[in-house]
């Protein structure tokens, strides 16, 4: 019995955040551009204000023929006096609706974790790719300090690249892997340092960075 009541609790609570949240973007309709269409959103709290903002991912336009690439827009909301006002804009911090290459869509969605903006998208065929983005909130903007990557194929090798944006910190690995033999038969670590770099939100994509780790060589495009 307790359980059952338990389990109508969440059940209540769950319904009671999806109707705050699906009203929050009726209400935040009239502030969506015309031929946009929402993709993806998430609340919560980005300026330790204690007020959740909105995260709206957003086709810039209706797709007029199949495979068409999409160019796509984040907004972030803030609720200021009972009403949704567009706060921050990025046409740079997400691919397009055909960038993923032979997976298609790449975007892989958004979270708020401890107050930071996740961002993952992902792509590619026998050889496959993935990253997230961590963006926080700081000096009037969001910055990127946080950077994961994944990058491989089976058979072959994987590696995993966590670059700390804050303090420069890189940490690299890489595994080579043999499915006849069912191993792993070789791994590569090294962790450096890079200097600091500062990444905005809106200009995402504004210059190519490409980084070489000291010791193997290895590129790494951010």
């Amino acid at each position: 019995m307790r359980q059952t009541a338990v389990t109508c609790n969440m059940k209540k609570i769950t319904l009671l955040v999806l109707f705050v949240f699906l009203n929050s973007l009726l209400v935040l309709g009239q502030n969506i551009p015309k031929n946009y269409v929402v993709i993806d959103s998430i609340l919560g709290d980005l300026d330790n204000d204690n007020i959740k903002e909105l995260v709206v991912v957003l086709n810039t336009k209706k797709a007029e023929k199949e495979n068409e690439n999409i160019p796509r827009e984040l907004r972030i909301y803030k609720k200021i006096n009972k009403k949704w006002i567009n706060w921050k804009n990025s046409e740079q911090a997400l691919y397009g609706s055909r960038e993923g290459g032979m997976v298609g869509d790449p975007y892989a969605g958004i979270k708020i974790k401890n107050g930071i903006l996740l961002i993952s998208h992902f792509g590619g065929s026998s050889w496959k790719w993935g990253y997230t983005d961590k963006y926080r909130f700081q000096n009037e903007n969001f910055y990127l300090i946080g950077y994961e990557s994944n990058y491989g194929r089976p058979c072959d090798f994987w590696e995993n690249v966590d670059f700390n944006l804050s303090t420069g910190k890189i940490i690299f690995e890489r595994e080579f892997e043999d499915c006849e033999k069912e191993k792993i038969y070789k791994k590569e670590n090294e962790t450096f340092y890079e200097k600091k770099l500062k990444i905005t939100l809106e200009k995402r994509q504004a210059q190519k960075i490409e980084i070489t780790s000291p010791k193997y060589n290895y590129k790494i495009h951010l």
